[in-house]
């Protein structure tokens, strides 16, 4: 007869698993609270690179119009709505209705992001042939930005939006691995999303377009180089919902995200596409 009746411990504490939770780009757009309508209008004012004039041969100052840009992004309704019955929440290990509740956010987060990289995507302004992440590469880029007036010396307000590949091949980069030269340090103090470099906020982001992550091949990985006036996001935060629920009826419980929000591309001077090759640091 059995000698030892073993037990399993279950831990009722879940883990979890690697995705991707936050949105780490919200903050570094032009943003609006919409209160209602389904679109939100960013006004864009400049003088149209006009110059100065002397007066006229009849005296007068010649007068000339502003250059207005309306740029307009409409929101749409994004959702996430996870269910579970009595039973499966009785029978499962940890707490399942927590979990229901922290991924559902995590989805509407994601699509935060994607909202915003797919208005970056639409931007002209790019180094030409995809190639690995040099000096050279983020200097060139920061240069373009410089060429279309872009105020670069605005560091609160410029971003460097790169894959882990990227900011691989610039750790090998004395400048941007040295404590020396990093003003915002993600290694010490609070915790960062972003450090400061070159002028820059660099924020590593595993989901850009190209990119291994988001199920591309990594060859050319479309990485980001831009400043905060050249990207809108409206979201009505009136209406973020985060419920969770139970139906007495079907013994049910569920929980449900629900944001209402959209982007837009402000200025495409502002940005510049780093194409960057990262086929090199794919998994074999």
């Amino acid at each position: 007869m059995p000698q030892i009746a073993y037990q399993t411990q279950y831990r009722q504490e879940f883990i979890h698993g690697f995705e991707d939770r936050q949105s780490r780009l919200r903050s570094t757009t032009v943003q609006e609270t919409v209160i209602k309508g389904n679109k939100a209008t960013f006004l864009v004012a400049d003088s149209g690179s006009a110059a100065a004039s002397t007066r006229g041969v009849n005296g007068l100052i010649q007068a000339r119009a502003d250059n207005l840009t309306q740029n307009t992004a409409t929101l749409k309704e994004w959702h996430d709505l996870v269910r579970k019955t009595g039973f499966n929440v009785f029978a499962s290990q940890s707490d399942q209705k927590r979990i229901m509740q922290e991924t559902s956010m995590a989805v509407i987060n994601r699509k935060i992001d994607d909202d915003i990289i797919t208005v970056l995507d639409t931007a002209t302004n790019d180094t030409g042939t995809s190639a690995i992440a040099t000096l050279d590469m983020v200097a060139k880029s920061k240069t373009i930005l410089g060429d279309n007036f872009v105020p670069c010396e605005e560091e609160d307000n410029m971003f460097g939006l790169i894959t882990p590949a990227f900011d691989a091949y610039l750790m090998q980069v004395s400048e941007y691995a040295s404590a020396d030269y990093v003003s915002v340090q993600p290694f010490t103090g609070p915790a960062r999303m972003f450090k400061r470099w070159y002028g820059i906020n660099w924020i590593v982001h595993p989901r850009l377009t190209g990119s291994v992550g988001a199920g591309g091949a990594g060859t050319t990985e479309q990485c980001y180089l831009y400043h905060r006036n050249a990207i809108g996001h409206a979201v009505d935060k009136e209406t973020m919902q985060s419920p969770v629920g139970y139906d007495e009826e079907q013994d049910y419980s569920w929980a449900r995200c629900t944001v209402f929000m959209g982007s837009v591309l402000l200025q495409n001077s502002g940005v510049v596409q780093m194409k960057h090759d990262a086929s090199a640091y794919g998994a074999s």
